[in-house]
């Protein structure tokens, strides 16, 4: 192979085009073309094979002092992927990404904009519940309260994965790769039903504008909270998940595993074994009617409220 062939950067290219192939999103394909050709420049004309554990620190401690600390773990994280898929083809031994744990400087905690106030809740729910958009926009606002997956996973919902009758959407978790299972209250299939008539024809439950081919925009839910007059700082598609978190913990008083588990994050038992996707799953459905219910209770009157509690 020639050697121009075997550069750090040569075969990085060669890793995006093949994850593009595979279906990689647009804002990751960019992101992650500008990794290569720009922050790790320094290595990208490189041969791999020569591209050390301190050559590699070396271009990421730019980064740092660019202050843009969390650009510099992404790229650890792709080089480390970019030597694996080279140890994988042949063209690289040893992989120094994985040499540089915990030398970086550690990322300031962000936390996703969200409300998490009962009554501001019920201002927003309102608000939501009063928007004039599509009807696929309408649809996915209100269930991303209900559901609070992760926003990437709501826009690409698939009617196939959607059984109304048993009430469940069953899917991989986008973030763990995971089977998950998000249990349906009655509020959230009443809400699919009425959108099933409109959109069944696309395998999407929110297909895009442009096409049904494909889903909507990744910016709809956050675009139709900002024309409702909630800017980034307040809400996002994402803070839903932080809402639900805080409130189930602190005002319903449901179990934290059983949040955990909903939110489709890792949970592991005593052992240290993750636990399955049906682990919980008659308390979760409780969990989620009751989520349902309570939301409703806000978005009617924020005041005198029943307070329904958790599973213990």
């Amino acid at each position: 192979m020639e050697q121009a062939e075997a550069t750090f950067g040569a075969i990085a290219t060669e890793f995006l085009v093949k994850r593009m192939k595979e279906g990689l999103s647009p804002g990751s394909v960019k992101r992650e073309r500008r990794l290569i050709e720009k922050d790790m420049a320094m290595i990208s004309a490189m041969p791999i094979t020569e591209v050390t554990a301190p050559l590699l620190l070396s271009a990421l401690r730019k980064l740092e002092r660019r202050g843009v600390v969390e650009t510099a773990h992404r790229a650890r994280s792709f080089a480390g992927r970019v030597f694996r898929y080279a140890i994988a083809t042949g063209r690289a031994t040893n992989n120094p990404a994985g040499d540089l744990v915990g030398a970086l400087e550690q990322p300031k905690t962000k936390h996703l904009a969200s409300v998490t106030d009962p009554a501001k809740i019920g201002d927003l729910l309102r608000s939501m519940h009063a928007y004039q958009g599509s009807p696929v926009t309408v649809a996915a606002l209100k269930l991303a309260p209900l559901l609070f997956v992760r926003p990437g996973e709501l826009r690409k919902a698939r009617w196939a994965d959607i059984d109304l009758d048993s009430g469940e959407w069953r899917f991989t978790a986008s973030k763990t790769g995971t089977p998950h299972i998000v249990p349906l209250s009655t509020q959230a299939i009443e809400i699919f039903r009425d959108l099933k008539p409109i959109t069944t024809r696309s395998e999407f439950v929110f297909p895009g504008v442009r096409s049904a081919k494909r889903p909507m925009s990744e910016n709809t839910v956050n675009a139709a909270l900002r024309y409702l007059g909630y800017d980034g700082d307040t809400i996002t598609g994402h803070g839903f998940r932080a809402m639900a978190r805080t409130v189930l913990d602190e005002v319903l008083g449901f179990r934290p595993d059983y949040i955990e588990h909903q939110l489709a994050h890792a949970v592991r038992d005593p052992l240290g074994r993750a636990y399955n996707r049906t682990t919980h799953l008659a308390e979760r459905k409780k969990m989620m009617q009751a989520w349902a219910d309570y939301l409703d209770a806000l978005r009617v009157s924020a005041d005198n409220l029943p307070i329904p509690r958790g599973v213990a």
